[in-house]
């Protein structure tokens, strides 16, 4: 299985040797770390895959560059307004490869679907606490599941051939004929944990848990999820919120893919968490005054992050 993944960066790193692991043939796109990855490959410490080095089968800065037909390409690029995701996969898509998302953030599949209708989609959805260190540097904390499906709806032998290698490298991926409905189920957690950890500094999931009316108020945004969920005709179970707040609970402290973006200056995905699932709620005339809040807040975050220091 010829397997490409285009901005691989920590995630696509991870999931990529996961995929090698089990002689998928697995070759990388990456920029920023592009000298460090085509030397060295990759340094990866976890507590999952175990500490090791993970050399993809070749190294491009750009998907042009990649002559052989790709099984799969495997997208896992931040969903952000400046970047061109059509664009970056285009190049590598041939008549019979497969797409496999592996982003965050709702409604983030139909440009991709209107771009290349003729190819299969798939859309995944990562549970993992992964980060980036040195060039080339892969620091995994936990977790690392999966749930994947063919978007709009279904499952496909792709699909599963995909979840078996997963699976044999014990990176559980669970497959599902609602992918739609999934992303709405993470989105629970998402979007109220990722904005409200760059309140206040950085804040781990132990600080935003810390005190009961900390935990009150972020089940209160993860209600408003689950009804702007219902409102658009998908509804999550209910006790989801209570299982997601125990396993929080249960994990060690850490920080949020968007505290780190923060912390390191990168560009935060909150349209693709946030913006995208306020506006879905308010479409389907839910009101959701926590997270609208929370959404104001982080956009103010993030002009400041973005003025030149006047000082």
């Amino acid at each position: 299985m010829n397997i490409l993944i285009i901005s691989a960066g920590a995630v696509g790193a991870f999931y990529g040797a996961a995929l090698a692991r089990q002689g998928a043939r697995v070759s990388v796109v990456c920029r920023s770390d592009y000298a460090a990855v085509k030397r060295d490959g990759y340094d990866i410490k976890s507590p999952l895959l175990g500490d090791h080095r993970f050399r993809p089968h070749a190294v491009y800065r750009e998907a042009a560059e990649c002559a052989e037909r790709q099984d799969v390409v495997v997208l896992t690029s931040k969903v952000l307004p400046g970047i061109d995701r059509v664009a970056l996969l285009r190049p590598a898509v041939g008549q019979d490869t497969a797409i496999l998302l592996i982003q965050n953030g709702l409604d983030i599949e139909q440009e991709i679907a209107e771009a290349f209708p003729a190819n299969e989609l798939l859309s995944s959805l990562a549970f993992i606490a992964v980060g980036r260190g040195a060039p080339g540097e892969v620091n995994h904390q936990s977790n690392g599941s999966l749930i994947l499906g063919r978007y709009p709806s279904g499952v496909t032998p792709r699909a599963e051939r995909l979840a078996a290698l997963f699976e044999a490298s014990k990176v559980s991926c669970k497959l599902t004929d609602d992918v739609v409905t999934a992303r709405w189920q993470k989105a629970v957690w998402n979007a109220p944990f990722n904005p409200i950890s760059i309140m206040g500094g950085v804040l781990d999931t132990a600080q935003m848990l810390a005190r009961p009316e900390h935990e009150a108020f972020i089940r209160k945004a993860m209600q408003e999820v689950c009804d702007a969920a219902a409102a658009n005709g998908h509804a999550l179970p209910p006790k989801l919120i209570d299982n997601m707040i125990a396993g929080t609970r249960a994990m060690p402290a850490y920080k949020t893919s968007m505290a780190l973006d923060y912390e390191q200056g990168r560009p935060m995905e909150i349209e693709a968490i946030l913006g995208a699932t306020v506006r879905a709620g308010k479409r389907a005339g839910v009101a959701m005054p926590a997270l609208e809040s929370v959404y104001a807040i982080a956009k103010m975050i993030e002009g400041k992050k973005r003025m030149p220091d006047s000082g």
